[in-house]
């Protein structure tokens, strides 16, 4: 009997290394506008904003259960576009504090340049290449003008959503009229795709919080 128990111990052991690591259910890249309109202060807003939504208790339990990757990039005009957090496997809460901190602890890429939307939705894209693999892929992308300059914006969208990538748009209302409107028509794009309305930087936290909620919050069936 003690033979056959260490057998049968050896093959629950072999049993539980065989099990796949557990799925990532979405690749969330969060992209940023710093372009010339956004101000010291409207930039920490952003990051600060993002940080805390991150930290909320129900996002960040649907991170962790989700095992979801985030990456942080910053952009502006055309070609100026940077990777400012890596990939990040949101495997545990450590996982995701440390995202978070160095969230609010990153400094601004530019501050003096155009808005070129195109071009950040075609290098955002570019990046789930080295993402791992996960159920969805998911571009958060936020900003308060409309693209004027660089690739076409529904150019960039057609090539984004045909390598199956979702687009979400945040439109931070500050100067721009009905820009709400303008992402609905030329930027978003998917599988579920939505946009969502900052009335102004200071609502910013409420806003990321509530996009954030809906990306990767999951509803009961």
């Amino acid at each position: 009997m003690g033979a056959l128990h260490k057998v049968r111990n050896a093959a629950f052991g072999l049993a539980l290394t065989a099990l796949p690591a557990q799925a990532c259910d979405v690749a969330l890249a969060l992209t940023v506008d710093v372009s010339g309109s956004i101000s010291p202060a409207e930039y920490d807003l952003q990051m600060l904003g993002l940080a805390d939504a991150l930290e909320d208790p129900t996002i960040s339990d649907a991170l962790v259960r989700g095992q979801v990757a985030l990456i942080l990039i910053q952009w502006t005009g055309s070609g100026r576009q940077v990777v400012s957090i890596p990939w990040t496997r949101v495997t545990d809460r450590a996982a995701l504090q440390s995202f978070a901190t160095q969230v609010r602890a990153t400094g601004r890429a530019w501050r003096h340049f155009s808005t070129a939307i195109g071009d950040a939705l075609l290098f955002t894209a570019a990046q789930f290449a080295q993402a791992p693999q996960c159920a969805r892929q998911v571009i958060d992308v936020s900003g308060d003008g409309v693209s004027n300059e660089g690739t076409i914006v529904m150019q960039s969208r057609e090539r984004v959503v045909a390598l199956g990538v979702t687009i979400n748009g945040l439109a931070i209302e500050t100067s721009v009229e009905n820009l709400t409107r303008y992402y609905d028509r030329f930027v978003i794009g998917g599988e579920g795709a939505f946009v969502l309305t900052a009335l102004n930087y200071e609502d910013y936290p409420r806003a990321i919080r509530r996009k954030l909620l809906s990306e990767v919050v999951r509803p009961a069936s």
